[in-house]
């Protein structure tokens, strides 16, 4: 699939810089995320024809999927690398395969208020009160240079958070004089306290000392033909470079990467296309979730400045619908959002300041499921709000009263919002979805157990709350249970047991 004239235009344009790129197909959804030493050359290299031969199924199928792409510029290839992780694990693009597990990059952590402080490394920065330095994209790097750290500053490096006589008599670094041995009182807290801060300034880039000795002896040593050791030299000075390098730290994405919209603009342009007399600060988008009409669920995402506002996620449980009714399911999703936002704002219990009205409704779907939105908000006195609704087939926007749908270019920052709302309160309803079947299947095995009922099973879940905990439960605690004796308890426990140790047919 050659190139689309989106993309020659960005190509032409793309810096000889490091930084990362995001390919995207037609729906504006993140497939690939790649990092570049030169983005120019990088990216190009995906559109040349004549490289076509030589790629393999997966990387023409990704290629073929690419509509548009997005780039982000970064001081340094440490960085660009940092990003790309925080990236992939954001959007868990489909033709990534590395950092889409839970490994994470090193860190060098310290706990201050230990008794004697001690370097480790980790890889989750915790709320623990103990200071890190990093993440590290080269870990072997970094693992060096706390090596050296710990050396220059006479810094112990065992194990035992709080160590003693016992373990220095078989303690290297005391031995080697390493280590200064605060744990047999050669010095004092407050000196080896002194020794910790000094390290600290040292790996938060306060190393030019150490870089001149490294640099003066790996010259020394070259003069002396000593070449072996010059090397290791060479090797500790980059070591202590690409650690002490300093980079960015993004917790999240970066608000301002092309991919995660451009805030400020993509508002007012929606502002314009809807009609609407301001930018919608306040976004609020609707999806339904079920499988042929059982589970079946709701979802609310909201957008704060067109950026998720995760903390007013809601998800509902149909209650009122039977069967598979998208119109009524969303209806009653409507109704029951909005009829507890007006009791709030006319209630000052708590003395909370109440939840705001949305200056944006975004319904999943198309007439029908905004039709039913309408007509709820019409009953509620909220017929004012501005709704939409956004059908996924050709992204097609229904507005009320209008019979012609508006559509709009798929490079459209309006509509790349509106995206972002339609599938993140996709992604929220099916999550929703999928947990409620998981555990339906998880409690059904309470039901071959013979001669259980439905309010016995009901105070079972009550107290152990999953049939999970409820396999690690003694017998003697089932008993405790309303319902049951130790008899009882006894055969429920030998039935579950029975039931975790026969293997998954599904494995087999």
């Amino acid at each position: 699939m050659p190139a689309t004239e989106q993309i020659r235009r960005k190509l032409r344009v793309l810096p000889h810089k490091p930084g990362v790129y995001l390919m995207k197909d037609r729906f504006g959804t993140v497939i690939y995320v790649g990092k570049a030493r030169d983005l120019r050359k990088r990216v190009s290299t995906y559109f040349h024809p004549s490289r076509r031969m030589g790629w393999d199924l997966k990387f023409n199928a990704l290629v073929n999927a690419v509509h548009d792409l997005d780039t982000y510029t970064v001081p340094s290839e440490p960085e660009a690398m940092l990003l790309e992780g925080k990236l992939i694990k954001e959007y868990q693009p489909r033709y990534n395969i590395s950092f889409r597990d839970d490994k994470r990059f090193l860190l060098i952590k310290i706990n201050l208020n230990d008794p004697i402080p001690r370097f480790m490394l980790a890889r989750i920065r915790q709320d623990d009160g103990a200071r890190y330095f990093g993440p590290f994209a080269h870990s072997s790097s970094a693992r060096h240079t706390l090596t050296l750290a710990r050396r220059k500053f006479n810094l112990r490096g065992c194990r035992p958070l709080t160590p003693g006589a016992e373990d220095y008599k078989h303690c290297l670094y005391g031995h080697l004089k390493y280590c200064t041995a605060p744990c047999i009182g050669n010095v004092a807290r407050g000196e080896y306290l002194q020794q910790v801060l000094a390290a600290c300034d040292f790996l938060a880039g306060q190393t030019d000392e150490m870089e001149g000795e490294l640099k003066e002896q790996m010259q020394k040593a070259a003069a002396a033909e000593d070449f072996e050791k010059a090397a290791q030299f060479r090797d500790a000075l980059q070591d202590l470079r690409r650690t002490t390098q300093k980079t960015r730290h993004y917790k999240r994405m970066p608000c301002n990467l092309p991919v995660a919209i451009e805030p400020r603009l993509d508002l007012a342009e929606l502002a314009k296309v809807l009609d609407l007399p301001a930018a919608p600060a306040r976004i609020e988008g609707f999806d339904i979730s079920n499988i042929s009409g059982t589970f079946a669920v709701a979802s609310m995402v909201s957008f704060r400045d067109g950026k998720p506002d995760r903390s007013n996620y809601r998800r509902f449980r149909i209650k009122t619908v039977t069967g598979q009714d998208d119109f009524a399911c969303m209806a009653e999703t409507v109704r029951r959002r909005y009829s507890r936002l007006l009791r709030e704002r006319t209630e000052t219990a708590q003395g909370r300041a109440p939840s705001p009205l949305p200056d944006l409704i975004v319904i999943d779907g198309g007439k029908g499921q905004l039709n039913a939105t309408v007509a709820e908000l019409t009953q509620l006195g909220l017929g004012h709000v501005a709704v939409i609704g956004l059908a996924k087939e050709f992204e097609e926007i229904f507005r009320p009263g209008q019979d012609a749908p508006l559509r709009l270019s798929q490079d459209s920052g309006a509509l790349k919002l509106l995206q972002r709302v339609r599938d993140e309160s996709h992604r929220f309803a099916n999550t929703y979805n999928a947990q409620l079947r998981l555990k339906k299947i998880s409690e059904s095995i309470l039901d071959e157990f013979p001669g259980i009922g439905r309010q016995r099973k009901a105070a079972l879940l009550k107290k152990f709350g999953s049939v999970q905990r409820l396999r690690f439960a003694t017998a003697e605690a089932i008993a405790a249970v309303p319902g049951f004796g130790g008899k009882a308890a006894a055969e429920l426990k030998k039935f579950l047991d029975a039931r975790s140790a026969a293997p998954d047919p599904t494995k087999v």
